[in-house]
């Protein structure tokens, strides 16, 4: 409860949210910013699209668990957003987490790696039409904890692509 009225506080409109259902721990946050020098907020502003809607879904002992996030839409390409609309932070996974995180610095840091990693709206034909799956999500989610906690969390240069 105390993060919903933080976020409401906000005096830059960054991020809002809505609850899903009543529900304190299913929310619908929609990103209305993003890095205005980057391709990202240059696709937004094309697309006329006013914000990056995302779900968060809180566990029972958050804040000492992270919240599972995703993308809903639109439907995003690279940024570190992956099948389903999962996404690649290492500080969502329990061992990245903090229970000092607030979901607007959450919030801002994915804004941040979204631009890093050069996310871009999609605008295949069919593709983009696509919805993200929230099973898919979660299943992508989880292979990539796996492979990051096998193989560590680096960031590769941007020559790698």
């Amino acid at each position: 409860m105390k993060e919903l009225q933080d976020i409401a506080r906000l005096s830059d409109r960054f991020i809002s949210v809505e609850l899903v259902d009543e529900s304190l721990f299913d929310w619908n946050v929609k990103l209305h910013q993003v890095d205005k020098d980057s391709v990202l907020w240059q696709d937004m502003k094309e697309t006329s699209t006013e914000y990056i809607l995302l779900n968060l879904t809180f566990p029972d002992n958050f804040p000492f668990s992270p919240p599972f996030m995703r993308v809903l839409s639109p439907r995003l390409e690279n940024g570190y957003v992956l099948d389903g609309g999962a996404i690649c932070m290492e500080l969502l996974t329990p061992r990245g987490w903090s229970s000092a995180y607030t979901v607007e610095a959450v919030m801002r840091q994915f804004a941040a790696s979204l631009v890093k990693g050069q996310g871009r709206i999609c605008r295949k034909a069919g593709k983009s039409k696509k919805s993200f799956s929230r099973k898919e999500a979660e299943a992508t989610f989880k292979s990539l904890v796996k492979t990051h906690e096998k193989y560590g969390w680096v960031t590769p240069p941007v020559s790698d692509g």
